[in-house]
């Protein structure tokens, strides 16, 4: 096991320990050297809090162990869903007191996003308006049919395609997933004819997109009022209609103050799957809001085509039950490289 993992796990049985302590604790033996050496990268991960200045200095786990820390994706879903251990509440103080002052990306990271805006910038600037506008409507075929397929819908890629172009329905298919891809385009189409329409981000905004999404389907609009459980997880959302209203509203807030877009896109991304304010198409909703994000701002949409369907609800139940955003944010990061060496 890596020293700092060692490190991690002594500090969550022994909290506000010294350098000396933790040394003196943990099963390897290691020079005190190394031991501060890896607290200086846990405290620059964010991981681990210093208390204390000089020879008296003391460390915890931080606020943001739990958004930060790497999880094993497969060890932790080799355990039934009774037997992991899970914040099986809606937190807000994800809202309130962690998130707002979390930077989400490392440098590193932000390095990697930014020098792939830059291509699409470029790319961007050598394509005709034309080009543009087909490139537009290849991946909102992609999206339309990755976001459905995510939800269960049985439709392929080009029966996708046969669908929003020629208006085609596929045989053996029901009406429902033609309706529901059907809307998917309408949502991206209104995002990229009104770009700034959603900013700053309201809670109505939000009820709008959802409300595309799922014209034509048997789901209640609007702000649920009943409770819902998550199929695969034992964690419960807010099942008040007052505090999901709060919640949806805090997380506006939360996004409009972020100055990245990178940013505002990862957490609309999570969290409005992770309020679920609607009775169905959280995610839907989440994916398309994301989007109009990253198009308000000039940066590259994400069709999310080649993630895999399993490892997204994966990830995604990960931050319902450890609040952990790692996995996610991988995913966000390797869709918006896929997005960029893809389109325009």
């Amino acid at each position: 096991m890596k020293i700092e993992n060692l490190i991690l796990e002594f500090l969550k049985q022994n909290p506000e320990s010294s350098s000396g302590d933790i040394q003196r604790g943990i099963s390897e033996r290691k020079s005190i050297a190394t031991i501060k050496r890896s607290l200086a990268k846990l405290v620059a991960q964010k991981l681990v809090s210093p208390i204390g200045k000089g020879k008296a200095t003391r460390y915890k786990l931080s606020a943001y162990y739990n958004l930060f820390r790497e999880v094993d994706i497969q060890g932790y879903y080799e355990k039934e869903i009774d037997e992991r251990k899970i914040i099986e509440n809606f937190n807000f103080s994800l809202l309130r007191e962690i998130l707002p002052k979390a930077k989400l990306f490392t440098e590193n990271e932000l390095n990697h996003l930014t020098a792939l805006q830059k291509e699409f910038e470029k790319n961007m600037s050598e394509l005709s308006e034309f080009e543009v506008r087909r490139e537009f409507e290849r991946l909102a075929i992609d999206l339309s049919w990755k976001s459905s397929q995510i939800e269960g819908n049985t439709y392929s890629l080009l029966e996708t395609e046969r669908l929003l172009k020629e208006k085609e329905t596929a045989a053996g298919k029901s009406k429902d997933e033609a309706v529901m891809l059907l809307n998917h385009k309408e949502a991206i189409d209104f995002v990229i004819e009104n770009p700034d329409y959603l900013f700053p981000l309201s809670v109505p905004k939000i009820e709008d997109i959802h409300s595309i999404l799922t014209k034509d389907l048997v789901v209640d609009r609007n702000i649920r009022k009943r409770r819902i459980g998550i199929s695969g997880t034992n964690y419960r959302p807010i099942d008040n209609e007052f505090q999901i209203k709060e919640a949806l509203s805090l997380a506006c807030d939360l996004i409009n103050k972020k100055e990245s877009a990178f940013e505002q896109a990862l957490l609309a991304l999570v969290l409005i799957s992770y309020i679920q304010p609607f009775v169905d198409g959280n995610k839907r909703t989440a994916r398309i809001v994301s989007n109009a994000i990253l198009i308000n701002h000039k940066y590259c949409p994400i069709s999310f085509r080649t993630v895999d369907s399993v490892d997204y609800k994966k990830a995604m139940l990960l931050f319902y039950e450890q609040n952990n955003i790692t996995t996610f944010k991988r995913i966000f990061i390797d869709q918006y490289e896929f997005a960029v060496k893809t389109y325009f």
